[in-house]
């Protein structure tokens, strides 16, 4: 990796062995930043707080060499990176305004695919996942992790019922509390159908009526005034002597055809004429007729404006006109049939309910015996590793139960509650010495034995569920003396089969190191190209030796110094 402006490091290139790397310095000399920097070319989450002051921004590149076909290497090119030699190129830079971009292979990409890739590269492990470690929730995902398939398979039916029986609940629980304004509602749907039943209004009668009712309100005037156009169209009988439309016109008409003939212009006029006439007799015809027809019956006037007060009634209630009543007694009568399809509905529900409750029982049961079997090989795995980290007497069980509760599911014949994960309450014990008895890690381990059987958990998980790099961020505080030896062994031995990179304080962990880093700030603060130094010879005994008695040239502590080394390397 190269670390630009990243906190106190200026400038400076970290090369990682592809074996085991201890990182060492004085407190605050900068190792941390070494692990910050590899989070944040995994996806980790951009601080513009660790900008350099003074610097525009913090830029992380690193180099990684991946196997052929590995998983990351597939996602990568999916994204249209390009691998160099089979290695992947990442660069990651936070402004000091806090933007974040990251490449890939050359090619700019999305932040969160850099977190995807990391869960295929590397498991990061500091201090704080031993404290996430304490909580049994992420014991049982440990556990779970541990298990694969034996537990996943199930577990992923489990949670999908569980998701659909909460949701089955929900509704269900929705439509009982609800019954008595479903009720409501539905009493007034059925009030509403039956009053608009009750008129059978037609669509549009409104209007007709409407209009018919100014037709019967002015018959009288309307009559007088057919009458009158018809006169001045077709005469009076009682005044035969008066002139009349159709008369003018048809004289008109014969002063023409008289003498058409002379002239073709003077004959299309005539011909208009008489067109004239046979419009004026039409019209006449039928001003006789609706005088005739119009019907000035008050009776039936009366009926017309009983039937509107009735239709106005509706329109009142329910919509501007009888079509908008027609419409919401159609929408009215499809939610009537939903609300008292309700009670079918919630038996549908009760069923489904409680057939999810029996499936739920068999999956958790399913769930609970694969974690049991899954546990004690677990717990036999991670005890014998125990041994290997000078707690050759220490014993981790696991302890699986369940807390009875009537509104729960059956298992084991019992009605014990459950949740997203299952019924299963899982805790890591630990017994630290013969005839001590099991007690949680969080109240039966120390700062040096949880940091050991962190590492243990880790090694076992090694095995089963491999990743190419790990990197241990002073997991092993609280850890000394003849301890200290069997963690720096059991690195060692770990990083035969994958890449281990540790920050430590501890000179026994350093030594079993095929590479060791040394991080050291200038006079100014700031570690500069030359602040990441790889030790080898007299200078790895000088830092040895500064670990063990605080004295590079103390002659006792270089001579510990080199029966570590010397230790170190008889067992590789």
């Amino acid at each position: 990796m190269r670390i630009r402006s990243l906190g106190v490091i200026d400038d400076a290139v970290v090369e990682l062995s592809p074996g085991f790397t201890a990182v060492t310095g004085e407190t605050g000399a900068g190792k941390t930043m070494v692990v910050t920097s590899l989070g944040l070319l995994l996806g980790g989450r951009a601080d513009p707080a660790l900008v350099r002051i003074g610097a525009k921004a913090a830029v992380v590149e690193g180099r990684i060499v991946l196997r052929p076909g590995a998983p990351a290497a597939l996602r990568a090119e999916e994204a249209g990176a390009e691998l160099d030699d089979g290695a992947l190129l990442i660069s990651r830079t936070v402004s000091a305004e806090g933007r974040s971009r990251a490449h890939v292979g050359g090619r700019s990409v999305p932040v969160g695919l850099l977190a995807e890739l990391a869960d295929d590269l590397v498991a990061v492990h500091g201090q704080t996942d031993q404290q996430g470690l304490l909580r049994p929730a992420r014991q049982r995902q440990a556990l779970d992790r541990y298990a694969g398939g034996s537990v996943a398979v199930p577990l992923e039916k489990y949670t999908g019922a569980y998701r659909r029986l909460r949701a089955v609940a929900v509704e269900l629980d929705t439509l009982v509390t609800r019954a008595r304004e479903r009720a409501q509602e539905a009493d007034l749907l059925r009030f509403g159908l039956d009053e608009i039943a009750a008129v059978e209004p037609l669509p549009g009668e409104d209007a007709e009526l409407s209009a018919e009712a100014e037709r019967l309100g002015h018959a009288e005037s309307l009559a007088s005034a057919a009458q009158a156009a018809h006169a001045a169209l077709a005469g009076n009988p009682e005044d035969p002597e008066g002139i009349d439309a159709n008369t003018l016109v048809a004289g008109a008409h014969r002063a023409l055809e008289s003498v058409r003939s002379h002239d073709p212009a003077l004959g299309a006029l005539a011909e208009r004429i008489g067109e004239l006439g046979i419009l004026l007799a039409d019209v006449a015809g039928e001003l006789a007729g609706y005088a005739d027809d119009l019907d000035a019956d008050p009776l039936r006037l009366a009926a017309v404006e009983e039937r509107r007060a009735a239709l106005t009634q509706l329109t009142r209630k329910y919509g501007d006109s009888i079509d908008s009543v027609l419409e919401w007694a159609e929408q009215g009568s499809a939610r009537l049939l939903e609300l008292d399809g309700d009670d079918e509905h919630i038996a549908e529900l009760t069923a489904e309910r409680d057939g999810l409750r029996v499936e739920l029982s068999q999956l958790a049961q399913a769930l609970t015996d694969a974690r049991m079997d899954s546990a004690a090989r677990f717990a036999s795995a991670v005890t014998a590793e125990l041994a290997s980290l000078a707690m050759p007497h220490a014993r981790v069980t696991f302890d699986i139960r369940q807390i009875e509760d009537p509104e729960g599911v059956e298992v084991g014949g019992r009605t014990v509650a459950y949740g997203p994960s299952g019924a299963d309450e899982v805790e890591l014990l630990l017994a630290p010495h013969p005839g001590a008895q099991p007690r949680p890690i969080a109240k039966g381990a120390s700062g040096g034995e949880l940091s050991r059987v962190m590492l243990a958990v880790e090694v076992v998980f090694a095995g089963s569920d491999p990743v190419p790099t790990y990197l241990f961020d002073e997991v092993d505080a609280g850890v000394g003396g003849k301890a200290a030896v069997e963690v720096g062994r059991r690195l060692a031995k770990l990083a035969k089969s994958a890449q281990v990179v540790v920050v430590t304080h501890l000179p026994q962990v350093a030594a079993f190191a095929d590479r060791q880093l040394l991080v050291e700030k200038t006079v100014d603060g700031s570690v500069t190209r030359s602040g990441v130094t790889v030790l080898e010879g007299e200078d790895r005994i000088r830092e040895l030796s500064r670990m063990l008695a605080g004295q590079e040239d103390s002659e006792t502590a270089r001579a510990h110094a080199e029966e570590l080394l010397a230790t170190a390397r008889a067992d590789a």
